[in-house]
């Protein structure tokens, strides 16, 4: 039998009362000897990395080793490693289950991510889950909970340093409809626009609604997450947070006059 991990934190964006986050506690409870929930009061969906700089954060203990945060999935991360676990810093941190997929464009906009992101900053490594649906049938949470165990247990248990993190999305299907697992790449262009609808408050002054407007038909390329998704596997895209483009940089020193350090 595979050991269990020593210590876990779970976050999330969607809240700390999320249906996501209480199926996670499920799975990291058959995981890891110790689960740690530090989570937002409310939902923080696209929220990605922020972090509140400008007003204060409150964390209010729910029970033991149970937290509600204020603030940003980021700033939950940041809260309990550098405060409420700083004697005993988590073996992994797992974001989510997040109730919808963080894929391609979505990426770089999402919460779950952004914790994620933010764990890998503070030295720690970092799984973030997420279970895609189709709209208006209900989320098959069923699938996370079947497959993310034994994945969880895998991903932890291999090499993995703490420059990296792991965006899993579970695939729109019952569990015995996924085809297996699929390691894969962030698409990119599945964001079509932005909606916003402007509205008027009951002192005349105007405010906006914005709602992103996804079309994932022209994300076709075999190996990105959209397609694993597809082909009904689990897609599993291991992410970096430096954001460097090597291959462009030589061209770029040499068209600049720039230096280019060895």
């Amino acid at each position: 039998m595979t050991a269990k991990l020593s210590r876990v934190l779970l976050t999330n964006d969607d809240g700390i009362d999320a249906d996501g986050l209480a199926h996670l506690t499920t799975i990291a409870r058959d995981v890891a000897e110790e689960v740690w929930i530090v989570a937002p009061e409310r939902d923080q969906s696209g929220s990605s990395h922020s972090v509140s700089l400008h007003e204060p954060v409150r964390c209010r203990r729910l029970g033991d080793r149970h937290y509600a945060v204020s603030g940003t999935p980021s700033d939950c991360v940041l809260m309990a490693t550098q405060h409420l676990m700083r004697d005993a810093p988590p073996a992994v941190v797992l974001s989510g289950i997040n109730r919808g997929a963080n894929v391609s464009d979505s990426v770089a906009y999402s919460g779950t991510l952004g914790a994620a992101m933010t764990a890998l900053v503070m030295n720690v490594p970092a799984i973030a889950l997420s279970q895609a649906f189709h709209s208006p049938e209900p989320v098959p949470w069923g699938t996370a909970l079947r497959y993310a165990p034994a994945l969880i247990r895998d991903l932890a248990g291999g090499p993995w340093g703490t420059d990296l993190c792991f965006n899993v999305n579970f695939p729109a299907i019952a569990p015995d409809a996924v085809s297996g697992r699929a390691v894969c790449r962030q698409g990119r262009g599945s964001i079509a626009g932005v909606r916003i609808e402007a509205r008027m408050d009951t002192r005349d002054k105007p405010y906006y609604w914005f709602a992103f407007q996804h079309d994932y038909s022209g994300v076709t390329a075999a190996d990105t997450d959209i397609e694993a998704l597809r082909r009904n596997h689990i897609a599993i895209s291991p992410l970096r947070l430096e954001r460097n483009d090597e291959t462009l940089e030589a061209a770029l020193a040499e068209r600049l006059g720039a230096e280019r350090p060895a």
